[in-house]
């Protein structure tokens, strides 16, 4: 039986469909949503996703919302020409 998950990862339940660069896409985004993030309140890596934009500490039980795929979205500032 073959491997078939060590070049494709997660996105191997795939299979043959989409190409290798949404596949690789769907990786980077998964990998963030699995990986677990810092807590804001007791500063442990033990927040985890719970839903779409739900995110929870393991060890002290705060639950808040945050980004979709990563707790903390980046804000990107739209520069206003002077008219």
């Amino acid at each position: 039986m073959s491997k078939k998950t060590k070049k494709l990862g997660i996105s191997a339940k795939f299979g043959a469909r989409y190409g290798v660069s949404v596949k690789s896409q769907i990786n980077a985004v998964e990998a963030k949503t699995k990986e677990k993030y810092h807590c804001p309140k007791c500063n442990y890596k033990s927040v985890r996703r719970v839903g779409s934009g739900i995110w929870e500490c393991r060890r002290c039980g705060l639950k808040f919302t945050g980004g979709a795929y990563t707790p903390v979205t980046q804000i990107v500032e739209e520069v206003t020409p002077n008219v």
